[in-house]
């Protein structure tokens, strides 16, 4: 699939609201014991955050996009801007913080299973405020996406988009997904503000769902009228419930040998956004994500998911 030419609609950017952190990932050739020495098969900076990540997705997609988040001055910064630039992703309403340091996350990656441990260092960097998404000219966006965190402010941010959808003719509405990832109970009410709503496995556990089926009908009750909830669950592909009320399923599409998952949670809910936008139904965005998410995981990094 492949980003449609011309017209006004695809013109318009899709903008990601959300963290950017620093990544540095040692590839080792198994999880380690506690307290031993070892060394890693190779090592890389990578820029991250889930926002950051599904930009560079959506770029690599072929979809114009942007991202807003917050950054301070250094070379962890400098490195992140430039690897934005690289990408093609707009960064205009990147956030600088005149104190502070980027959050970093130091990321073990399995190669014997692909998995990934995370260990972040939350910096307590602010935020992008309500404030700083005044300044967004909702107009040169066709889609905007949420990563949940700050909860208050991105409320006044939904607030915003509402309004302008409100007074908007329908061609030039912007849509709206909200991402839940972490169960942390500020931030639900964010599910009711979205008309695409991404939950995570975790978030469907804490709540005590086995399934993705099972929380998609179990929290159905949390979203808007004519909303879209969606939950991956790894293994078992992903799952959605339409604003009919239908739920679709998509299987999984492991590869052949599973070398990386970091980012396939991002990279899944890029492939659904970016199919979405395109016009795809629901059971083709929801089977294009797990596809692209599948490729994701038998590569290191992002290059060659496409």
């Amino acid at each position: 699939m492949a980003a449609a030419a011309g017209g006004a609609a695809e013109k318009r950017r899709i903008m990601c609201v959300g963290l950017v952190c620093l990544d540095i990932i040692s590839v080792v050739e198994a999880f380690p014991a506690e307290d031993s020495d070892t060394r890693c098969l190779s090592q890389r900076w990578q820029r991250g955050g889930n926002a950051s990540n599904s930009c560079t997705v959506l770029a690599l997609l072929g979809a114009p996009c942007a991202f807003m988040g917050s950054l301070a001055p250094g070379p962890a910064a400098d490195f992140i801007a430039a690897d934005f630039q690289r990408r093609g992703v707009d960064t205009a309403h990147v956030a600088w913080q005149p104190r502070g340091e980027v959050p970093c996350a130091c990321c073990l990656v399995n190669a014997a299973s692909g998995s990934r441990t995370i260990v972040l260092h939350d910096t307590k960097l602010p935020d992008v405020t309500a404030r700083d998404f005044e300044r967004v000219d909702l107009s040169q966006y066709r889609w905007i996406h949420f990563e949940a965190r700050n909860a208050a402010e991105q409320g006044a941010m939904l607030e915003r988009l509402e309004r302008y959808n409100r007074a908007a003719a329908p061609e030039r509405r912007v849509r709206v997904s909200v991402e839940v990832e972490k169960p942390r109970e500020e931030l639900l009410p964010l599910m009711g503000r979205g008309q695409v709503v991404f939950i995570s496995k975790d978030l469907a556990r804490h709540f005590g769902y086995r399934s993705a089926p099972e929380a998609l009908r179990g929290l159905r009750g949390r979203i808007q009228p004519g909303a879209t909830l969606i939950c991956a669950w790894a293994e078992e592909g992903a799952d959605a419930l339409g604003p009919d009320g239908q739920l679709v399923h998509s299987d999984a599409f492991p590869p052949e040998t599973l070398v990386d998952t970091l980012g396939a949670g991002d990279t899944f809910n890029a492939a659904v956004i970016f199919a979405l936008a395109e016009g795809s139904s629901l059971q083709d965005a929801l089977t294009f994500g797990c596809r692209i998410a599948g490729r994701k995981c038998g590569i290191q990094g992002f290059d060659g998911i496409v």
